[in-house]
Formats: structure tokens, sequence, C-alpha cells
């Protein structure tokens, strides 16, 4: 069962085509000439249609909705290379990791064994709920879900200290409810209740499965509702847990079992495992409401509370009638989902869920070469030393600032392929027979690992994201780059191209990244690890003029395949800032380490740029990506940097275009948009 963590800390050019008007008399005399096609791309009017032409041609939207990227490809791949190394464990495991994955896998696969499964992996877990009597029975019930990976109540996780960003504490947050958001069980607009009773039916669902009476169900559904609605009425509303600070309060363990005696959370917090000294409760309202509630609610409606929160968070992994009543109500109403993943999809999405990191350290072994490992750690600390440089002949920055950022980048971890330290992997062996019983092997692994997070020094044991899935981002708590192995093949890292080509691609992502350490977000976190500002409100309106032009020339660009709609420079400019300084990174990082590139090698490096933001997109999808995605579309991720970048320009001998103007002195109509602004027009990060 996937954990969530409580704090933040963690894809154009338009050719314009149109018809002469005619009189109408010649309209009369001869048939209308024919609509002139647009003319071709080349690489000095539209660099992303004429360097991604055939792939262009090749990846058309199919039925007119949806979309394709070159990225989307590139986690395709990486899905592909899960499940073919699932299939190898399974058929010829080569060490003990690989044997817990093939049973897992193979025990997923076998729908037929399922079936027979039934509810029989959390028979135990209800056993033991059905065997509550009093109230003080209930808490050790509590912790022990927690401990199988199955948050009830509330919740329980490790996230980073915010005063000692090198370190995680154990946050106690709120949860426990079927319906995230709190606002839903005390809403009283029509939609809101019609919600809630189709909640109702599916609480009635997954209690029957559980084996409550039939006769009993409405009657033991409206109890959990109850218990779900009194937990949400204390419960801070969704925006309210936005801010990390407003969500983080330290407290003592030693007096929790004294302030929350009949929740013995004390006691809950030893049966974690977790032997730290303080953890963070920043709503302890919520907390007071659910001490008294163990003692105010009969333990009937406790037992059928957590009956139903087993039996919903452990659906998709048990049999049909389970699975098919988790996504009538969560994916069909709530996600919108009009089909079930294949079977192949849901047991893979459920080891990554459960055992990602055992499924992360096979896939570095067999997928991840270690030339593609030197070439990728090559170039991300060439790329760190281009920052420093550019660093150095900011114009923009003070003094004290930029020695600051010098430190804060001198001191930036670069982790590729997998997290440094390694997990205990020791796991109660799973075998074939039951699925559903492997979910909780492995979940309950994960969770015994989450927790050793927990303390002092540990808060680099593990990434937030897996190696098998692609992705690279900065660590802002931890000042790291993390590169994942699954992200180091074509389009981001092709050996099959030119070198420098894997400059244009994955420099100028680890660029983009690198930027963001000492970018505004960046200015947040100083060198020491803590939660300070750094810049000085003369950096700050330094930084605000510098980028303000961004907005203003993407808010200029068409978007691809909308009418009328042009790109939000103001929702965009951070992402745009973000490429245009890991293109100019990237650029430095190349020349100074081959300085007597070829024509080829320096085209190569634009190529390698605008062949990652290959895309298509349906007018549907489009329509909403227009309004709500922080990237400009694909066109404009590849084209937009390579405007501002002189280099190019010399690269492709374009020239920016001069002003147009016809006979008459009236502007000329945009046929395109060239591909060089004006060295007064051109936007420069660290250039």
């Amino acid at each position: 069962m996937p954990k969530l963590r409580p704090l933040a800390l963690v894809l154009s050019l338009t050719l314009v085509a149109g018809l002469a008007a005619h009189d109408a008399d010649a309209a009369k005399k001869k048939r209308a000439p024919a609509k002139k096609a647009a003319p071709a791309a080349t690489a000095c009017t539209d660099f992303y249609s004429f360097t991604n032409k055939d792939w262009l041609a090749s990846n058309t939207i199919v039925g007119g909705s949806g979309s394709v990227s070159a990225l989307s490809q590139l986690y395709s791949l990486a899905q592909q290379q899960q499940r073919d190394l699932l299939n190898a464990a399974m058929q010829s495991p080569q060490n003990n990791v690989q044997k817990l994955l093939g049973d897992f896998w193979a025990s997923g696969l076998d729908e037929a064994a399922v079936e027979r499964d039934g509810a029989n992996p959390i028979a135990p877990l209800l056993s033991r709920i059905d065997g509550i009597k009093r109230a003080k029975d209930i808490p050790p019930s509590i912790a022990a879900l927690h401990q199988v990976g199955i948050p009830v109540v509330f919740n329980f996780s490790a996230d980073v200290d915010l005063a000692d960003l090198s370190r995680h504490v154990g946050y106690f947050t709120q949860g426990g409810t079927g319906l995230t958001d709190p606002a839903y069980y005390t809403r009283t607009d029509a939609d809101t209740r019609a919600l809630l009773g189709r909640y109702n039916n599916y609480v009635q669902k997954i209690l029957a499965l559980t084996g409550t009476p039939a006769d009993k169900l409405a009657a033991q559904a409206q109890l959990v509702i109850d218990l779900e609605t009194r937990i949400a009425r204390v419960s801070k509303p969704e925006s309210a847990l936005l801010d990390p600070r407003a969500n983080y309060a330290l407290v003592p363990v030693a007096t929790l079992g004294k302030t929350y005696k009949r929740l013995q959370l004390g006691d809950f917090i030893k049966a974690q495992g977790v032997k730290d000294d303080t953890v963070s409760l920043a709503n302890p309202a919520l907390f007071t409401e659910l001490d008294g509630l163990i003692n105010s609610l009969k333990p009937e409606q406790w037992k059928a509370y957590l009956r139903f929160q087993v039996g919903d968070a452990m659906a998709q992994y048990l049999s049909k009638s389970f699975r098919d009543a988790d996504f009538e109500f969560r994916g069909r109403v709530l996600r919108g989902l009009t089909t079930q993943p294949t079977r192949q999809q849901q047991v893979l999405d459920a080891i990554n869920d459960a055992a990602g990191p055992m499924l992360g350290r096979e896939y570095v072994g067999r997928y991840l070469p270690a030339a593609t490992k030197s070439r990728a750690e090559t170039i991300a600390n060439e790329v760190r030393d281009a920052l420093g440089r550019a660093i150095d002949r900011s114009t923009w920055m003070a003094e004290p600032t930029k020695a600051e950022a010098k430190a804060k980048v001198a001191k930036l971890k670069i982790e590729i392929g997998a997290p440094r330290r390694d997990l205990d992997y020791s796991v109660q062996p799973m075998g074939r027979g039951s699925f559903g019983g492997n979910m909780l092997i492995a979940s309950t692994w994960q969770h015994r690992e989450e927790m050793k997070r927990i303390g002092r020094g540990n808060a680099d044991r593990r990434w937030d994201v897996l190696p098998q899935n692609p992705a690279l981002a900065y660590d802002i708590a931890q000042n790291r780059l993390i590169v994942t192995a699954a992200v180091l093949q074509a389009p981001v890292l092709d050996q099959t191209q030119d070198a420098a080509a894997h400059y244009g691609a994955y420099g100028a992502m680890v660029g983009h990244e690198l930027n963001r350490s000492i970018d505004r977000k960046g200015s947040l976190v100083n060198t020491a690890g803590e939660l300070k500002t750094w810049w000085t409100p003369a950096d700050v309106a330094a930084w605000d003029a510098r980028t303000a032009p961004l907005s203003v020339q993407y808010s200029g660009y068409t978007y691809p395949d909308l009418k009328n709609v042009r790109v939000n420079g103001a929702q965009t400019l951070d992402q745009n800032v973000a490429d245009l300084a890991g293109v100019e990174l990237a650029w430095d990082a190349l020349t100074t380490a081959q300085p007597a590139l070829s024509e080829t090698s320096k085209q190569a490096f634009f190529q390698g740029w605008a062949q990652l933001w290959r895309e298509q997109m349906s007018a549907d999808v489009a329509t909403r990506m227009a309004a709500t995605s922080v990237h400009a579309p694909g066109q404009w991720r590849a084209n937009g940097p390579l405007m501002n970048e002189p280099a190019f320009g010399e690269a492709f001998s374009c020239n920016a275009a001069a002003s147009g103007k016809t006979a008459k002195g009236k502007a000329k109509p945009a046929v395109s948009v060239p591909m060089q602004l004006k060295p007064e027009q051109q936007v420069s990060i660290w250039r």
C-alpha cells in the first residue's frame, strides 16, 4: 500500500498559412488556386519540427485522443524492462531478492490461485480485530495494522526534520478516512451527498466481502462512516496541508503515553520500532479527539471501522470481487477511469508499491552498465563545475550571495543509479501460493525499512523516487542530484549518438535541476542545510528582472493543435527559466571539456535537446495542459531556450530576423518565428 509523505520537500511555433483574397470577377473567371502547403520547417524557422520530423510523422494520435511523447515512451520502456526482469526472476532467480520478486510476480499472475485465495490473506488481521473486547484492545490493533503497512485512524511516516534537514523524524498526521478530503464528510451540497451515498454502497460491499452478515451491512456501514466523519471534523482542510511549517511541531516521545493515554501513542511508537526521542505532532486537537473516541465509542463500532479499513486497503490485491468493488468506486467514480489496468500492470504496480526498492536493486544490476553510469557521473560533475563558473561571472548576484552559492554547489552530492546506502533485504519467504499474503509480507518489510529512516544521520538512506522509474531531480533537503538508472537511456542518454548529444539532452537536464540548488527555491535552504534564506532583497529583485522577459516571450507562442490559445508564460515561467539555465550550463560544460568541437558535434548538442521534447497531443489533452501544466508544450521547451542561445544561431547559421515592414510601412504579419532572437531580446540566466 503506497505511503504518503506529509511534506512537500519533494510539453509553438505556428506557421500561419492563408489564401490571398481574390476579387469577385477573377473568382468567376477561374477556379480558386489550391491552398498552399506550409513551408517545410528548417533549423532556423522551427528547430523542433525540423529535428523531429520523422518521429512526428510516425507517432500520430490514433482516435483523436490521448498523447505520446519521447519521455512517455521511455517510461513504457522502463515498465517493459521491469516485466522482463520479473519474468526472468520467476523462471531462474539468481539471488535471494530475485527469488522473492519472482515468487511475488508469479503469485500475482496466477489469477486462479488469487481467486481460490479469496479473503484468506486478510483473515488473520480480521481475526485479531474480531478479538477486540474492550477499549484497551483497540490501540494495539491500530499499531499492528500500521506495522503491516495499513495506516488506520491516523498516518505515521518518516520525513525530514525541518529544524535539522540531515535527519528524519516521525510525523503523526491526519488520515484514517476512506475519502481523502475531509470536506466530503461535512459539505451538504447535492453532489457531495450523492458521492457520500455511493461511498456508503462501497463500504457495504467491502464489509460483506470481509464477512459481515447481510442483515447488518447497512448499520455497520453507517458506523464506519460515522467514525470517519468524526475524524474528518477535526482534520485540517486540504489547503492547510500545503505548508510544511504549519504541519511541523516536535514533541517529546516520553510525553505521548501520558498525553494520549487511551490511544497509547507511546506504545505505538515502540511497536513501530522507532527509538527517536522526538516526533512531530502538529494537530493536537485531532489526537485529543481520537484519544477520547477510544473510550466513547463502543468496541463494535471500532471493529466495523477496522474491518472496512483492512478490506479497503487490500482490495486491489485480493480476488476479483474485491478488485471490482474497488475499481467501481475508487477507479470509476473517484478517478474517472473506464477500464481496469491489465493484470500484469496491476501486479507490477503492486510490486512497485510494496517492494519497489527490491525491484530497483535488481533493475540497476541488470540495466545500468558501468560505462553508462561512469558517463553520467562525468557529465553531471562537469555541469556542476559549469554552474560554479557561472556563479563567478554572475553580474546580478551580490558578492556574499555568490560565496554562499559557490559553497552550496561545492557541497552538492550527485547520486547516480540508486541510493548510495542499501537496505536490509532480509524478508520472510514469500512463495507462490498467496499474492495477497505476499503483499502483506512486502509492505511489512517496507514499513520496517521506512521506520529506519527516523533518527539522526538517516535522512539520505532512501530516495523518494525508485531507480526503475525514469527521474532526474534535485533534492533540496539533502542538497543532492538524484539520477535514476531508468532515465539513463535514449532519448536522455543515448549511447549510439554523438557524444555532444549527451550534453544536449542529459547534460541540459542535469543543468535544469542543478540550477534549482541556487535559484529562488534553492535560496530557501543554505549550505549548512538550514531553512534559512540566503539571498538579499537585491538578489531577488535582480533575478526577477532577469527572468521576467521569459514570461513575455513564452506568452507570445501559440499552443500546438489549439486555435487562439497561447502558452501561459507566467504559469510556465519557473520551468522555462530552468530549461534555459540547463541548456546554458550544459553548453558551457561541453565546450570546456571539448574546446575544439566540430560543426557536426555542435549541431548534435542542440539536436539532443530538441529530441527530448518530442510529443503529440490531442486537442482535449492540449486544452487541459494549456490550462494546468507548469511546463510549456514540447515544441517550445525545445525551441524557446535555443532562441535565446547565440551558440545555436552560430551552429546552424541562423540570423535574428529584422523587423518586417510592408511597402506602406505597416508591420508584416508573422509567417514564422525565427529561431534566433535579436541580441537585445535574448534572455540569459547564467551565460
